[in-house]
């Protein structure tokens, strides 16, 4: 009885993951991000950090780790209780409604923590349960804003590259007007026109200034493909234009487009913290990185830091996992490697 041995050799994803697990700052980096993206899940469903918004604490009550403050811990003690007044004729009548209410679970007086683990804000909401809240309008702006950057650059690279002409003319035209504005002025400069806030907006606004960096590269490697040979055999068998650009090519070149998000996210997650900053990020009521960072600055002169502190030690912490992440998956997914 024969049997026929296949020798089939692994593919490009199947190479880079081998690659990517023999890397173990690459697998660290990777598990602080999905730490990260585990921690926004739990956010938008609520599970975690829903009740950020309560005030829990007193106002500035510093870390646990240093203790309270005097000063506020007296805050944070019920006032005692007013001798009666036998002159006051609604003396009676008040200490009936205190009891009612008392009996329908209302306390008259709700004692904050003097102290949280990581500190309070000025209006005594829990600085960690902010900074994970925080992180969320973050994450999600940088990674949806890189989809949207990706998704435009992948668009008009296939239709440059793979058409050229006054078609590969027209495109390089805006493409050089993008790129000589330096490109926190540009986010600036839309984030001005535009003149509302919110995430959809910062989302437009990343978006629509940060397709460049993509264009450039997918562009180049359509120029590549389209003349290779499994091209050509497509176009014999009678495939359409669009067919072998984005059922052909596209398979071919989509890990340049990975790579290119992944860098996208780190830089778009700082630019949110700039707007926010700036005061063109997110509206009243939606908190931030770039909106706790705001808020630090007014408190770091009172010498209350712990807010910034979180945040910035958050977005530093992801932005170099992310970092270290994306620097690996290039290697990883670059063929001439290894």
């Amino acid at each position: 009885m024969n049997q026929t041995i296949e020798n089939v050799s692994p593919g490009l994803w199947a190479l880079a993951w081998r690659r990517l697990r023999a890397d173990r700052v690459a697998m660290a980096a990777l598990a602080v991000v999905i730490l990260f993206l585990l921690s926004v899940l739990l956010s938008a469903t609520g599970l975690v950090a829903a009740d950020w918004e309560d005030e829990v604490a007193v106002n500035y009550a510093p870390p646990g780790f240093i203790g309270p403050d005097p000063a506020l811990a007296a805050l944070s003690r019920p006032p005692a209780p007013t001798p009666p007044n036998a002159f006051d004729p609604l003396a009676s009548d008040l200490a009936a409604l205190k009891a009612e209410l008392a009996s329908h679970g209302h306390a008259a007086q709700v004692v904050k923590a003097s102290t949280l683990p990581f500190g309070a804000d000025k209006w005594g909401h829990d600085i960690v349960k902010k900074t994970i809240k925080g992180g969320q309008t973050s994450i999600v702006v940088g990674l949806v804003a890189a989809v949207v950057a990706v998704a435009l650059g992948t668009l008009f690279g296939a239709i440059s590259g793979f058409y050229g002409g006054k078609v590969d003319d027209l495109f390089n035209w805006f493409y050089s007007i993008f790129t000589s504005i330096p490109s926190i002025l540009m986010i600036l400069t839309v984030a001005a026109v535009l003149q509302t806030k919110g995430v959809l907006t910062i989302v437009l606004i990343l978006g629509l200034t940060g397709w460049t960096g993509p264009y450039r590269l997918i562009r180049a490697e359509y120029i590549k493909h389209k003349a290779r040979e499994y091209v050509m055999a497509a176009d014999a068998i009678g495939a359409s234009s669009w067919r072998r650009m984005f059922s052909h090519i596209l398979p071919n070149v989509s890990h340049v487009a990975l790579v290119q998000m992944s860098i996208l996210v780190v830089g778009f997650i700082k630019a949110e913290v700039i707007l926010s900053f700036l005061g063109f990020g997110v509206p009243v009521g939606v908190v931030s990185w770039g909106s706790m960072l705001n808020e630090a600055q007014n408190e770091l002169i009172l010498g209350k830091w712990w807010q910034l502190a979180a945040a910035a030690t958050a977005m530093a912490l992801l932005v170099t996992a992310f970092s270290l992440f994306a620097d690996a998956l290039r290697d990883a997914l670059d063929p001439k490697l290894k």
